[in-house]
């Protein structure tokens, strides 16, 4: 196989998960937005949590709000729990990596704030920490997954969103991941300030 037919295959697998997961997802995406956008129009924030790549996806979506998406805005109140280093790694010394994003939000989180936390394989304990204790403090959750949505999708209550990519390829689930959080800032743009294309 030639270096330009393994590029081919690639974009199709991308293409080719992106229209399942329109199918699957559409309905999914449109309520988790809703909420972010109810939540902003509160006075609430949004958290964001995740690791490795999900991590850089928290923190797009974060820097997203907090700066601009596609248009001249005010700032909106967006935290990813992945930057603070010092927290991250005093939380991990004095206590377990698994509790470096739910400490940070039983002190920064509030009931009416979400989280979004972002997790390819639906494992990661310390998003599933995270997640409780969002909902310890009356938070709702969004969570991004992928493959059989993991230990995340038998933690989720029926005031959480659980999306779901229907793939079991972390790079596809990811490229999923950044396009649903491209949604997200584009209908709060829309929904807040009657942005339009």
């Amino acid at each position: 196989m030639t270096t330009q037919q393994i590029i081919s295959e690639l974009f199709y697998a991308s293409i080719s998960t992106k229209e399942q997961s329109l199918t699957l997802l559409n309905d999914a995406i449109a309520s988790a937005s809703d909420i972010l956008t109810k939540t902003l129009l509160a006075g609430g924030k949004i958290l964001t949590c995740g690791n490795g790549g999900s991590a850089a996806d928290a923190q797009h979506f974060s820097s997203e709000l907090l700066n601009r998406f596609d248009k001249e805005r005010p700032s909106l109140p967006a935290i990813a729990l992945t930057t603070d280093t010092s927290t991250i790694t005093s939380i991990a010394n004095d206590y377990h990596y698994d509790e470096i994003f739910a400490k940070q939000i039983s002190g920064l989180g509030q009931a009416g704030d979400t989280l979004i936390a972002i997790s390819t394989s639906g494992k990661s304990p310390n998003i599933t920490k995270a997640i409780e204790a969002a909902q310890h403090k009356a938070m709702k959750v969004i969570a991004l997954t992928g493959k059989d949505g993991g230990n995340i999708a038998n933690c989720l209550t029926s005031n959480d969103i659980e999306i779901r990519i229907p793939s079991d390829t972390t790079a596809r689930i990811q490229e999923v991941h950044l396009l649903i959080i491209h949604c997200f800032c584009y209908l709060i743009d829309h929904e807040l300030f009657g942005f339009k294309e």
